[in-house]
Protein backbone atom coordinates (compact mmCIF):
# COMPACT_ATOMS: atom_id res chain seq x y z
CA UNK A 1 0.00 0.00 0.00
CA UNK A 2 1.43 3.48 -0.61
CA UNK A 3 2.14 5.86 1.90
CA UNK A 4 -0.94 8.32 1.10
CA UNK A 5 -3.21 5.75 1.47
CA UNK A 6 -1.74 4.06 4.10
CA UNK A 7 -1.99 7.41 6.26
CA UNK A 8 -5.55 8.16 5.04
CA UNK A 9 -6.65 4.42 5.93
CA UNK A 10 -5.45 4.63 9.60
CA UNK A 11 -7.05 8.26 9.62
CA UNK A 12 -10.48 6.50 8.86
CA UNK A 13 -9.60 3.69 10.98
CA UNK A 14 -9.43 6.29 13.73
CA UNK A 15 -12.33 8.07 13.61
CA UNK A 16 -13.85 4.14 12.89
CA UNK A 17 -12.68 3.53 16.00
CA UNK A 18 -13.79 6.10 18.41
CA UNK A 19 -17.64 5.37 17.27
CA UNK A 20 -16.73 1.75 18.60
CA UNK A 21 -18.64 1.89 21.66
CA UNK A 22 -22.76 2.09 22.31
CA UNK A 23 -22.20 5.19 24.43
CA UNK A 24 -20.59 6.93 21.74
CA UNK A 25 -23.15 5.71 19.01
CA UNK A 26 -25.41 6.58 21.74
CA UNK A 27 -24.00 10.53 22.03
CA UNK A 28 -23.72 10.91 18.53
CA UNK A 29 -27.21 9.89 17.35
CA UNK A 30 -28.78 12.02 20.09
CA UNK A 31 -26.40 14.95 19.17
CA UNK A 32 -28.09 14.59 15.90
CA UNK A 33 -31.10 16.24 17.31
CA UNK A 34 -29.37 19.02 17.90
CA UNK A 35 -26.48 20.47 20.81
CA UNK A 36 -26.72 19.53 24.21
CA UNK A 37 -25.04 19.67 27.57
CA UNK A 38 -22.79 17.33 28.77
CA UNK A 39 -25.24 17.37 32.19
CA UNK A 40 -28.19 16.63 29.73
CA UNK A 41 -26.09 14.22 27.96
CA UNK A 42 -25.21 12.59 31.38
CA UNK A 43 -28.80 12.09 32.35
CA UNK A 44 -29.24 10.40 29.10
CA UNK A 45 -27.38 7.91 29.48
CA UNK A 46 -27.74 7.39 32.92
CA UNK A 47 -24.00 7.21 34.11
CA UNK A 48 -21.52 10.22 35.80
CA UNK A 49 -20.60 12.93 34.22
CA UNK A 50 -16.90 11.63 34.37
CA UNK A 51 -17.49 8.89 32.10
CA UNK A 52 -19.68 10.88 29.94
CA UNK A 53 -17.34 13.10 29.99
CA UNK A 54 -14.44 10.81 28.61
CA UNK A 55 -16.83 9.71 26.04
CA UNK A 56 -17.36 13.01 24.28
CA UNK A 57 -13.68 13.65 24.73
CA UNK A 58 -13.03 10.97 22.21
CA UNK A 59 -15.55 11.82 19.88
CA UNK A 60 -13.91 15.58 19.88
CA UNK A 61 -10.20 14.05 19.50
CA UNK A 62 -11.64 12.54 16.27
CA UNK A 63 -12.94 15.42 14.66
CA UNK A 64 -16.36 14.03 15.15
CA UNK A 65 -18.09 16.28 17.86
CA UNK A 66 -16.81 20.51 18.59
CA UNK A 67 -17.70 21.57 21.85
CA UNK A 68 -18.92 25.48 22.88
CA UNK A 69 -18.62 26.84 26.39
CA UNK A 70 -21.89 28.84 27.36
CA UNK A 71 -21.46 30.30 30.78
CA UNK A 72 -20.51 27.61 33.38
CA UNK A 73 -22.23 24.95 31.05
CA UNK A 74 -20.58 23.06 27.48
CA UNK A 75 -22.54 22.12 25.30
CA UNK A 76 -21.93 19.58 22.14
CA UNK A 77 -23.13 19.56 18.44
CA UNK A 78 -21.74 17.21 15.97
CA UNK A 79 -18.95 18.52 13.68
CA UNK A 80 -20.33 16.95 10.48
CA UNK A 81 -23.60 16.01 10.92
CA UNK A 82 -22.89 13.46 7.27
CA UNK A 83 -21.33 11.03 10.27
CA UNK A 84 -25.55 10.38 10.49
CA UNK A 85 -24.85 8.73 6.22
CA UNK A 86 -22.48 6.13 7.95
CA UNK A 87 -24.89 5.47 10.77
CA UNK A 88 -27.35 4.97 7.93
CA UNK A 89 -25.09 2.83 6.41
CA UNK A 90 -24.66 0.53 9.20
CA UNK A 91 -27.92 0.00 9.66
CA UNK A 92 -28.09 -1.18 5.55
CA UNK A 93 -25.33 -3.65 6.48
CA UNK A 94 -27.27 -5.14 9.67
CA UNK A 95 -30.46 -5.24 7.54
CA UNK A 96 -28.79 -7.47 4.87
CA UNK A 97 -27.03 -9.33 8.10
CA UNK A 98 -30.52 -10.14 9.50
CA UNK A 99 -32.00 -10.71 6.24
CA UNK A 100 -29.13 -13.23 5.28
CA UNK A 101 -29.59 -14.87 9.03
CA UNK A 102 -33.44 -15.38 8.69
CA UNK A 103 -32.83 -17.17 4.91
CA UNK A 104 -30.09 -19.48 6.38
CA UNK A 105 -32.96 -20.31 8.78
CA UNK A 106 -35.54 -20.84 6.71
CA UNK A 107 -33.54 -22.76 4.74
CA UNK A 108 -32.45 -25.17 7.64
CA UNK A 109 -36.13 -25.74 8.48
CA UNK A 110 -36.96 -26.93 5.02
Amino acid sequence: MEPVRQKRCEAQARVIKALAHPTRVFLVEELANGPRCVCELTALVGTDISTVSKHLAILKNAGIVQDERRGTQIFYSLRVPCILNFFQCVGAVLEAVAEEHQAVVLNART
